[in-house]
């Protein structure tokens, strides 16, 4: 058994003095999601745009991933089937 799905997914990102915030929206014909993601510039370091899009970018999109799967971790339990293996941990060692 095989289909084919299209889902939309878009990244909006917003910058104001030195933070840039991120908002990305993924619509999978019956449900809609949205990540948000936000990144701050140190006042000493230089500003370079591009790498505060691409950590609040990234951010939103992890955000919107987390939700995917507890999404599919609920939808799996309510089978009855057996729950996945815990996540792997994402980001910075603590």
């Amino acid at each position: 058994m095989s289909h084919t799905l299209d889902w939309k997914a878009r990244v909006y990102l917003f910058e104001e003095e030195g933070t840039t915030k991120a908002r990305a929206v993924i619509d999978t014909g019956t449900t809609v999601l949205t990540g948000h993601g936000t990144a701050r510039r140190n006042p000493v370091d230089a500003d370079v745009p591009e790498i505060g899009d691409e950590l609040a970018a990234g951010r939103a999109v992890l955000d919107l991933g987390r939700q995917l799967l507890d999404i599919a971790e609920r939808d799996v339990r309510g089978t009855g089937a057996t729950p996945p293996d815990p996540r792997p941990p994402v980001g910075w060692p603590v």
